[in-house]
């Protein structure tokens, strides 16, 4: 469904992407309302073939995307200190959210943990549980959602929602993140000179 003057609802799939696990939900947002839609829990079997489970994890967005037609996908840009491992099959599993996304037609969203922790608690280092609160909270659920990939998806929906369709949230990545930061300080000389 798509934004319109009439409806003003923006539906958003939040994506907390893993390779065994991945996190998704569905929220209808509309002047700071959010309205559950659906959400749930992606999951392959260790010890198939990776390649097959990242199939299963790109079949099971498509489902989501055709079943629910969101408007954008909003996914969390990946951080690792420690696990590469862990760390590239997740990123693996993010590309692969990404491109059904991109292949739906979705315009796609990301967003720091610090944004979405500053978006659903108002504070930057707050723990984990502190926003699964937030999230059962803003969302009126009897309980917080588990697995913590589900809440997690649900975080960065309503980061998305709280942070609308912002140009300087869209996806990019290594050297065009870099030349697009370079053309949003150009446009913004450009309109200060013009002011």
């Amino acid at each position: 469904m798509p934004v319109t003057a009439e409806t003003n609802i923006n539906r958003i799939l939040g994506i907390d992407p893993g390779y065994a696990r991945t996190g998704f939900a569905v929220l209808d947002h509309s002047r700071d309302c959010f309205k559950i839609v659906d959400y749930g829990l992606i999951t392959t079997e260790a010890g198939t073939p990776f390649p097959e489970r990242l199939l299963t994890i790109d079949r099971a967005i498509d489902e989501i995307c055709l079943r629910y037609k969101p408007d954008c996908l909003a996914i969390e840009e990946l951080f690792f200190a420690r696990n590469t491992t862990t760390a590239i099959g997740t990123a693996q599993a993010r590309g692969v959210a990404v491109a059904a996304a991109a292949r739906q037609g979705l315009t796609v969203f990301e967003y720091t943990p610090l944004q979405v922790k500053v978006a659903v608690t108002g504070y930057g280092k707050a723990e984990k549980t502190q926003v699964q609160a937030m999230v059962k909270y803003l969302l009126r659920l009897k309980e917080v959602p588990k697995p913590d990939d589900v809440a997690d998806a649900l975080a960065i929906c309503i980061c998305h929602g709280h942070s609308g369709d912002r140009q300087q949230a869209l996806a990019v990545g290594g050297y065009q993140a870099e030349s697009m930061a370079d053309r949003r300080r150009e446009k913004q000389v450009e309109e200060n000179l013009k002011s």
